[in-house]
């Protein structure tokens, strides 16, 4: 089931990032996060943007949220999309279930543009991303550097009519 995200939420959600932030180039943290900064994150996005869950028989499985893109006021309209699912439970259609119910929920709260920014070459994500009517609109070569390698992001735009 898919629901709104709970502070108790917190460390199972963390446990699903850390093990990206470790073994993955995803995200371009370079350390695991404290249960103290994720709750504090978990809080602030919450605060303002949808952020749901994926369960099953009680155990977390995947989230997804809407976030600032920049902090400008002229940006107040575009949202960026994140999504994670727990590393041994891709294949199941998960990500699918919470894009979707994401950009439902940011559709309702009036944002006009959705964008995904992935750390690319990313099959999976790019598929996920363009399943959902995203376009790829801006590639930024050796822009993060993890695990001693420059790695580059795509950006890829919905826009939300």
């Amino acid at each position: 089931m898919i629901r709104p995200v709970h502070i108790h939420d917190a460390q199972a959600l963390l446990d699903i990032y850390n093990y990206y932030v470790v073994h993955t180039t995803v995200t371009f943290d370079i350390k695991p996060l404290s249960l103290e900064t994720f709750q504090n994150k978990l809080e602030t996005i919450h605060a303002v943007y949808p952020f749901i869950v994926y369960e099953e028989n009680d155990t977390i499985l995947g989230f997804a949220y809407g976030s600032r893109f920049r902090p400008k006021p002229a940006y107040d309209y575009v949202v960026e999309s994140t999504v994670y699912i727990k590393h041994d439970a891709h294949g199941r259609q998960i990500g699918t279930k919470l894009y979707g119910e994401l950009i439902h929920l940011l559709k309702q709260e009036k944002y006009t543009n959705v964008l995904g920014v992935l750390t690319i070459p990313n099959e999976a994500s790019v598929k996920l991303h363009e399943k959902f009517g995203f376009e790829k609109v801006a590639e930024l070569k050796d822009i993060g550097f993890k695990f001693n390698t420059w790695q580059t992001i795509g950006i890829w735009q919905l826009h939300l009519d």
